[in-house]
């Protein structure tokens, strides 16, 4: 699954669910900024991605819906 979408499930599963201007002030960015992140029309900073990991309390691989059984490199 997308980020975007990824996004947009989590913000709709909270209970009750969150607005894009809801979010947007928990995190310290605009209303559109989520938006333009639910339709994939920007990317995520960092920041973002930190901020939202940390919001909604998930790992940024799956916020990113990166695999389960991705192999890493041992050493870098």
């Amino acid at each position: 699954m997308s980020f975007g979408k990824n996004l947009k499930n989590l913000r709709c599963a909270k209970l009750p669910p969150l607005t894009q201007t809801d979010l947007a002030n928990a995190i310290g960015v605009t209303q559109r900024k989520i938006s333009f992140l639910e339709t994939g029309a920007s990317e995520p900073s960092l920041r973002d991605i930190a901020a939202l990991c940390r919001f909604f309390n998930v790992s940024a691989d799956y916020l990113l819906g990166l695999p389960r059984d991705m192999d890493y490199p041992e050493q870098l």
